[in-house]
C-alpha cells in the first residue's frame, strides 16, 4: 500500500482530543495493535495549522510514541508521519479516505515551561 510522508515542520499542532485506545473491532471492543510490535495503537486528534488552514487529523500513533501530558490544547510535535489512502465496500457502498499515522506525539508543553538559563 502506498505511503505518503507529511512533512509537519511549518504546521502548527495542538491537541484536540487526548490519546485514546484504537478499536479495532467495535462489536468486539478490541484494541488495535501494531502488527510488527505488538503495541496497542493509540488514536490522538489534532488540529494541524498551515498555509493559512486548519483541519482535525485523527492520528493513529503505537502508545510507547505518546510523550507528556496531552491534554487538550497543548501544543506538540509529530514525528514520522505518514498519509496513506484507503478505500473500502461494505454493504454495497464505496467508502474511502486518507488514514494517518506518527511515529510519536511529543508534548511541547514541558519546553515551553522552563525557565531559560540566564
Amino acid at each position: 500500500m502506498r505511503q505518503i510522508p507529511v512533512d509537519t515542520t511549518g504546521a502548527i499542532v495542538m491537541v484536540a482530543k487526548t490519546p485514546q485506545p484504537k478499536v479495532k473491532d467495535r462489536r468486539t471492543g478490541e484494541i488495535a495493535t501494531d502488527a510488527e510490535t505488538g503495541a496497542t495503537l493509540m488514536t490522538v486528534d489534532v488540529m494541524f495549522a498551515a498555509n493559512d488552514e486548519v483541519e482535525i487529523l485523527s492520528l493513529t500513533v503505537p502508545e510507547p510514541g505518546i510523550t507528556g501530558e496531552l491534554a487538550m490544547g497543548t501544543p506538540v510535535a509529530l514525528t514520522g508521519v505518514i498519509a496513506r489512502p484507503w478505500e473500502n465496500e461494505f454493504n454495497g457502498q464505496k467508502r474511502h479516505g486518507i488514514a494517518f499515522r506518527a511515529v510519536a506525539v511529543t508534548s511541547l508543553a514541558a519546553a515551553a515551561s522552563k525557565p531559560k538559563a540566564a
